[in-house]
């Protein structure tokens, strides 16, 4: 990791942070000493995201390619993997 800037400090150095983000460097900011973000390029963002398909996308894609029996895999697989229950309580 790049440099560590507190919020206050991130505040007051914002353009210089910003100059070095666009250099290539990963600025950290902490909060009473956490790391809670991180400044990166716009480049470095992007590169991050990356152009990923989504994994109903992928797994279309894999059965118009095989024959789920010539891969040995079951068809209802993925349904019966799925927990289709209401979830576990949570408490906030």
């Amino acid at each position: 990791m790049g440099k560590r800037y507190s919020i206050a400090d991130a505040r007051k150095n914002l353009p210089g942070i910003v100059t070095a983000a666009e250099s290539g460097s990963d600025i950290e900011l902490t909060r009473r000493g956490k790391a809670v973000a991180v400044v990166v390029s716009v480049h470095e963002y992007e590169r991050m995201r990356g152009h990923r398909r989504s994994f109903s996308d992928a797994y279309a894609e894999f059965l118009e390619r095989y024959d789920l029996d010539e891969v040995g895999l079951d068809k209802d697989l993925v349904d019966s993997l799925r927990d289709t229950g209401e979830g576990r309580e949570v408490d906030l």
